[in-house]
């Protein structure tokens, strides 16, 4: 076994190292994480056994190694190049050497079941624990470690290749490592796992890179733009989701003048270019456009409701989900009032009882109708059901506030 660690030092050292000073700027946190790499390697392949794909399994652990080492330390140039990943402009066309997209597609291969490819692309490529995906799908543990075991073991019988699909196999593989992205991005806005930072801005800034270099694959899907124009405007806000306390501001409290204006005005430009091209938009595409409209308000008493409330009218017709009409329910609320809304998130709790930002709405709402004890009530459901530090700090700043 150690002959096969051996081999794969010979053969990958270099090119992990190189792959990881591009993508951090600084050889000496390359090599580091390239060498704790391979002693991860040393220690888990002989009683783990070698993976299907030695390098792809050593970039991904390296690249984790470099981001926990930045987290760790702190950097200032660290943050300073995660932020520079985040502005830099889209790869030119052609062939994109990128070992974590090549990841991604394999994860996201078609023989997968579709939501085995996405707990297995959050759990190799965004490095997700198991808890943390299956709040993601709202699903349970075991059922998410029952994909990935089976995602696995397909990808070694079907001998899956680690690579970038060819331009014509793109546009069946895309739906699926979009999906895998979207969650990874969500779970660096607002981590749900109690011992993590409450917003990780390594998730979200290997997201929009990510998305880019599928951009840059694809120019003229209009959900690729879409999503990346979502995840722009959505990391704008970032620098104004946390107070000094550390509570989750809501985004009717935030300081607007802390949001990213090159970042909104980026992702401004791609949804104009996707109303320009007058083709029917999806669900990236409506959820950009409805974050463009929050994003163009100075104040939260500027916002466009029936704007928004139009685009979430859409949505529901092509995202026939309870999440997106439990959003369409909070803009109801600003035209309509709370009493119309909270009739229509009450309908919902059968598939969303488990699911916390159901309970927050309801807390909310029923605060805006005088209605204390019942909000209390919400508050606390959504407490327990609450794994982020900042948002829990919030929500019992809110709840304590009823009296």
């Amino acid at each position: 076994m150690t002959d096969a660690v051996a081999r794969a030092h010979r053969e990958e050292w270099a090119r992990i190292v190189a792959a990881l000073t591009r993508r951090f700027g600084d050889l000496d946190l390359a090599e580091e994480a390239a060498a704790e790499a391979f002693a991860t390697a040393v220690e888990r392949w002989p009683s783990d056994g070698v993976p299907p794909n030695p390098g792809a399994w050593l970039t991904t652990t390296a690249q984790r190694k470099a981001i926990d080492r930045i987290r760790r330390e702190n950097k200032r140039d660290g943050k300073h190049r995660e932020a520079h990943v985040v502005h830099d402009p889209a790869e030119p066309l052609g062939v994109i050497d990128d070992d974590r997209l090549r990841l991604v597609f394999s994860c996201c291969h078609p023989v997968l079941a579709a939501e085995a490819r996405v707990a297995l692309t959050l759990r190799m490529v965004g490095g997700l624990t198991v808890p943390e995906i299956a709040r993601a799908f709202l699903v349970a543990e075991s059922a998410v470690g029952r994909r990935i075991t089976r995602a696995k073991a397909k990808i070694k019988a079907a001998r899956i290749p680690y690579r970038v699909p060819s331009a014509e196999d793109l546009p069946a593989r895309v739906g699926g490592v979009l999906t895998a992205l979207f969650l990874v991005f969500n779970e660096g806005y607002l981590a749900t796992g109690p011992g993590t930072d409450p917003v990780r801005h390594d998730l979200t800034a290997e997201a929009i890179r990510l998305t880019r270099l599928i951009r840059a694959l694809l120019p003229d899907d209009g959900e690729v733009t879409g999503l990346l124009a979502l995840m722009l405007l959505t990391e704008a806000r970032r620098p104004a989701r946390v107070s000094a306390t550390g509570d989750l501001v809501p985004l009717d409290e935030q300081d607007r003048g802390a949001w990213d204006r090159t970042l909104i005005a980026e992702g401004h430009q791609l949804v104009r270019e996707r109303l320009a091209s007058g083709v029917a938009p999806g669900r990236y595409q409506l959820l950009a456009a409805i974050n463009a409209v929050h994003t163009s308000a100075r104040a939260m008493s500027d916002t466009d409701w029936p704007q928004v409330l139009a685009l979430y009218d859409q949505l529901v017709r092509v995202d026939p989900s309870p999440v997106v009409a439990l959003n369409r329910a909070i803009a109801v609320a600003e035209l309509d009032g709370p009493e119309v809304a909270l009739a229509a998130v009450d309908q919902l709790e059968g598939r969303l009882a488990g699911y916390h930002p159901f309970h927050v709405t309801r807390a909310d709402l029923l605060r805006r109708m005088g209605r204390s004890a019942e909000s209390r009530a919400a508050y606390d459901r959504a407490i327990g059901l609450t794994g982020n530090t900042a948002e829990t700090a919030h929500l019992v700043r809110r709840r304590d506030q009823l009296g």
